[in-house]
């Protein structure tokens, strides 16, 4: 884990997440994940750039079963943007510092 993109578990989810005033991105990976790894610093990045104005989470998803199942993440890694409590904006798959940071954009 980074020094800004913080980890959740299931049990802190809804305090964390759903109950932040601020855009959250949580990012469901697994340690065994190639792509995962390999976005890890990317989401890293963006969590130091939106410090403050976005949070960054980072979710296990073989330590924590529950909330992947509750929204249906099928394939990792996936990072879903939550407003309000709401899921606003999905992202499957490996992608680039700046397709994260322009998803987070639209909302902070």
């Amino acid at each position: 884990m980074g020094n800004f993109a913080k980890e959740v578990t299931d049990t802190a989810f809804e305090t964390d997440v759903l109950g932040s005033d601020k855009p959250v991105l949580v990012d469901f990976w697994a340690e065994w994940c190639g792509p995962c790894r390999m976005i890890a610093p990317s989401v890293e990045a963006v969590a130091e750039e939106y410090e403050g104005k976005a949070s960054i989470f980072k979710m296990n998803v073989d330590e924590n079963l529950n909330v992947p199942q509750q929204y249906g993440i099928r394939g990792i890694p996936t990072l879903v943007l939550f407003k309000g409590g709401q899921e606003v904006e999905r992202i499957v798959g490996a992608v680039s510092r700046e397709a994260i940071a322009k998803v987070i954009e639209k909302y902070v």
